[in-house]
């Protein structure tokens, strides 16, 4: 076998990126994600793309918060492996799959080809995730009409809220969070990514009982991709209530009323309730997303 070449890409050659099979659909996947050229690297052999993958952060970041494209070819495994290993950012990466990867024996090969690489190249499983997309053609889900919904300006109340909510969840990221940094970390990671987001800051809600206690938070945000169920979040001592579904279609009535005209969201596939409750509001999933860690210690 010829020696491996490894290079990011340019201007002048970001084609090679296109040239390599697609079989896990992630340039339907990625069809509105913009990633920089510079941000792209391959592995060649012979001339030929047998890995790619692409890191993506905003439009203002410095450093890539992400890889959330990564492909090898049939028997490449290796080649996807150095080309992660030696690449200069070594950060959270995700695996974009059709929803009916586990069922189909072409798509499962594909996929466990990319975690055998992944994992090599230092990687460990953090968690499974759906992932929504909400169309008018699926119904606006009902508005149940038993929390009373106001924008709260200041961040040190939906601080507080997402202490508490993160109290007890059953959030990957957020237990990462808590393990690396307790619940303020938690917290604050919730706020910088909002913040982050491009979307207005006064989407923000919270959500109130009748009597005047707060139930839960809910964020409407756009990503750079478009608009998201970006937060839901019911207080513990709120829970048991299916207030979480009022959240979701307050969250999803709020997009259309700004003008989306679809809306993605995603959740852990362990957080049954909250799975539970986009289906009970008519969001199909599309795809599932594996997540990724460098592997600590």
């Amino acid at each position: 076998m010829t020696d491996l070449v490894i290079r990011a890409l340019d201007e002048r050659d970001a084609h090679l990126f296109d040239t390599l099979p697609d079989p896990l659909e992630n340039r339907a996947a990625h069809r509105r994600t913009t990633h920089r050229t510079d941000w792209k690297r391959v592995a060649l052999r012979d001339g030929v793309v047998v890995a790619r993958a692409a890191w993506w952060g905003g439009p203002d970041d410095a450093e890539p918060l992400n890889v959330n494209w990564f492909d090898v070819a049939e028997g490449e495994e290796e080649a996807g492996t150095e080309l992660l290993r030696t690449a200069p950012w070594h950060v959270e990466l995700e695996l974009n799959l059709p929803g009916t990867w586990r069922e189909d024996p072409r798509l499962r090969a594909a996929a466990e080809a990319r975690f055998t690489a992944v994992r090599a190249a230092g990687y460990e499983l953090l968690v499974e995730r759906f992932l929504y997309r909400w169309t008018p053609q699926d119904g606006l889900p009902e508005r149940p009409g038993r929390l009373v919904f106001r924008a709260e300006p200041d961040d040190a109340v939906f601080f507080d809220a997402l202490r508490r909510i993160h109290s007890v969840t059953l959030d990957a990221h957020s237990l990462k969070a808590i393990e690396e940094g307790g619940l303020d970390r938690a917290a604050q990671e919730e706020l910088d990514f909002f913040h982050w987001c491009p979307s207005p800051r006064e989407w923000w809600q919270l959500a109130h009982t009748p009597e005047g206690d707060l139930a839960g938070i809910h964020i409407p945000a756009h990503n750079p991709s478009g608009p998201t169920v970006g937060f839901i979040g019911v207080l513990p001592d709120q829970r048991g209530r299916g207030y979480a579904y009022d959240l979701l279609a307050e969250c999803t009535h709020f997009l259309v009323e700004q003008g989306a005209e679809f809306v993605t969201a995603a959740t852990d596939r362990g957080n049954f309730p909250m799975a539970a409750n986009f289906a009970k509001a008519g969001f199909p999933v599309v795809r599932e997303r594996i997540n990724f860690e460098v592997a600590r210690g």
